[in-house]
């Protein structure tokens, strides 16, 4: 007879800095329940079926796998988002984005865009707070396109449009009052790829040529025949890009140019305008 609290005790993830939640949460899962579940009956009996999915879980997490991926699902912003394995995961250093957008534009009409959506977790996010805002998200990856488009469905977002796009390419003489970005911004030497769960993501998702800049570059270069008059760049990328990345912004004519610290007190998104 297996029981929730021996369960979690047995759980041994010394590699997770996050092991009893990463526990929790896989079992959980594995029961179909809520963590709340677990702690308000912690001597509930356990199926053998259930036990044995929650020791699958636990080899995968052992190995490495996000629980992320395990599990299928993430929680970004105030939303539950479908995951896997072509995409990154949402982290929540990126709702610095989220933030900075609501508050750097009114809830009046817009027009946003979304550069390599992945989950679409930065999109949905907006659209779920600015009913009024169209937003556009974009992506090269298909799968990260069917991916996007599951979410938005399931959340019932009518103002997110989801398209295939290598950054620009589809997107004609389209022009937003706002251009959204977290694109890969990790060197490809960088030694954080393959350590930890960031080994099991995409790294198209993650690398950008020798310093990490490339895509960046790219955005910000071509960003401006995407602009409307007035309109806001915000980009995410390292915590030790925001020099680079703000002095490209200004090179290319960009004004307001600044950037916005984490939780962590590491400067994570810059952003510049188009002047009008």
């Amino acid at each position: 007879m297996t029981i929730i609290a021996s369960l979690l005790r047995a759980a041994e993830l010394p590699d997770s800095p996050t092991a009893r939640l990463d526990a929790e949460l896989l079992l959980a899962a594995a029961l179909g329940k809520s963590r709340s579940f677990l702690h308000t009956w912690p001597e509930r009996i356990v199926s053998s079926e259930a036990a044995l999915t929650f020791a699958q879980y636990l080899q995968r997490r052992r190995s490495g796998e996000p629980v992320a991926y395990i599990l299928g699902q993430q929680g970004f912003w105030k939303l539950d988002l479908e995951v896997a394995p072509h995409t990154l995961i949402p982290r929540p250093d990126t709702e610095l984005l989220v933030e900075a957008a609501l508050e750097l534009l009114p809830a009046t009409q817009a027009q946003v865009l979304d550069l390599g959506t992945g989950s679409g977790a930065i999109a949905l996010a907006l659209a779920s707070e600015r009913p009024a805002w169209q937003v556009m998200a974009v992506d090269r990856i298909l799968e990260a396109v069917a991916l996007a488009e599951r979410n938005r469905q399931r959340l019932h977002l009518s103002n997110v449009t989801v398209l295939n796009s290598h950054w620009f390419d589809a997107l004609g003489e389209h022009r937003f009052g706002l251009i959204i970005s977290n694109p890969p911004y990790i060197a490809a030497a960088d030694p954080h790829l393959v350590a930890g769960d960031v080994r099991f993501e995409p790294a198209s998702a993650l690398v950008a040529g020798v310093d990490g800049l490339d895509d960046l570059r790219l955005i910000i270069a071509q960003a401006p025949a995407h602009l409307e008059a007035g309109g806001w760049l915000m980009l995410e990328h390292g915590y030790d890009q925001a020099g680079a990345v703000r002095d490209l912004l200004v090179t290319r004519g960009f004004t307001q140019v600044h950037s916005r610290t984490d939780l962590g007190g590491h400067e994570r998104i810059s952003l510049g305008r188009l002047p009008c």
